[in-house]
């Protein structure tokens, strides 16, 4: 009876610790008045947008289901969409380094008893623990436009760290945690960032 309890509190321990790993993401969004919540969107590349890739496509999915969580509808191939999603994706690496830290240490000390007895000691430190990793960081940038005038309706952007390597830097759970918190609350309070957990 006690190992079945013991096994389920671990595994729920475990797995809230998968969920804290996930660093929180700073959202700001524009908009003027209340801007659209239906109609047919398309999701397509914001021009000049540094990064295509399979790992862009994997944001852009992400973007088109938050999209359809809050009311508007994918277009069909081939037919032209009401409104029009432009997406960017930047990721940026920021080398850690070791800084200050030295890969070896070496400690000398010495000392002189009363009863007139000494001793030399001498110490030597390996860090043995690598290059620390460097920081992910990550932008995905949204452009909600009419498609008959090209007009900005919405526009937000959402970025988040996390150290390479890492769960939370990897594209499909960064892409679904930045969509969210970007899209999620749409429209959301204009000009303002929040942290969003």
């Amino acid at each position: 009876m006690l190992k079945p309890i013991l096994l389920s509190s671990a595994l729920a321990i475990s797995l809230a610790g998968c969920a804290a790993a996930i660093p929180p993401v700073e959202v700001t969004r524009f908009h003027v008045g209340d801007p659209a919540r239906s109609g047919t969107i398309a999701v397509e590349e914001l021009p000049g947008n540094p990064d295509i890739s399979l790992e862009f496509r994997t944001y852009a999915a992400a973007v088109e289901r938050e999209l359809q969580g809050v009311g508007f509808t994918a277009t069909q191939p081939g037919k032209p969409s009401t409104y029009v999603a432009r997406v960017a994706l930047r990721r940026a690496f920021r080398p850690t380094g070791y800084g200050t830290d030295k890969p070896v240490s070496v400690g000398v000390g010495g000392g002189v008893g009363s009863g007139g007895y000494s001793g030399l000691g001498v110490g030597i430190g390996i860090n043995l623990s690598g290059k620390p990793k460097d920081i992910v960081t990550t932008e995905l940038e949204v452009q909600i436009r009419r498609r008959g005038d090209q007009s900005t309706i919405w526009e937000g952007r959402a970025m988040t760290q996390a150290r390479e390597g890492t769960p939370a830097a990897q594209p499909g759970i960064a892409a679904a945690k930045l969509a969210a918190a970007l899209i999620g609350g749409y429209p959301g309070e204009s000009g303002r960032t929040i942290r969003v957990k």
